[in-house]
């Protein structure tokens, strides 16, 4: 296996995102929900207040090699607040490119993301999956994650764009 390193990404490393963020749409088969763009990525992930944080995974040349440093993988996560428990993470995307999956590289960004959620005082780390991916959710259960659909009985919801002008009254 090559060297991978998990780092935090850059604002030069938008267009490598934007193009993973795409990859992993179509993974999912929801590649005409992709609106962001690379400005956007920029602009809300690189100011004095960015929305949200991003950890890239570079695989290294071996010694020799031409090429550089080449972006595989990442893992966007923010932070959230908990009534009951807290200061929260939420990993938001992690996704590998489909040559370097089974490598430990999506293991070594979640353990990261842990990581970076211990030193900001987190009490949890959360993330969503989609139902049909049972390989990603086989992955979160053997690192440890509990479904908390399965346990808990808890749903996610979301209020789209429509359903918040209906509610503000717009």
């Amino acid at each position: 296996m090559a060297s991978v390193r998990i780092r935090e990404a850059q604002e030069g490393d938008c267009g490598h995102i934007l193009r993973l963020i795409r990859e992993l749409a179509e993974y999912e088969k929801l590649s005409e929900q992709v609106q962001i763009s690379e400005e956007d990525l920029r602009a809300d992930g690189f100011g004095g207040n960015p929305f949200y944080h991003c950890l890239a995974a570079e695989v290294l040349p071996a010694p020799g090699e031409p090429q550089g440093p080449r972006v595989v993988g990442y893992g966007l996560y923010y932070f959230i607040y908990s009534t009951w428990k807290g200061r929260n993470v939420y990993l938001e995307d992690i996704y590998v490119t489909p040559e370097c999956r089974g490598q430990g590289i999506g293991s070594k960004i979640i353990k990261k993301v842990a990581q970076v959620a211990l030193d900001q005082g987190c009490s949890q780390f959360r993330l969503a999956v989609l139902a049909w991916n049972q390989r990603a959710m086989a992955l979160y259960k053997a690192l440890g994650a509990q479904d908390l659909t399965e346990t808990k009985g808890w749903h996610d919801f979301c209020f789209e764009e429509e359903a918040m002008r209906k509610l503000a009254g717009k």
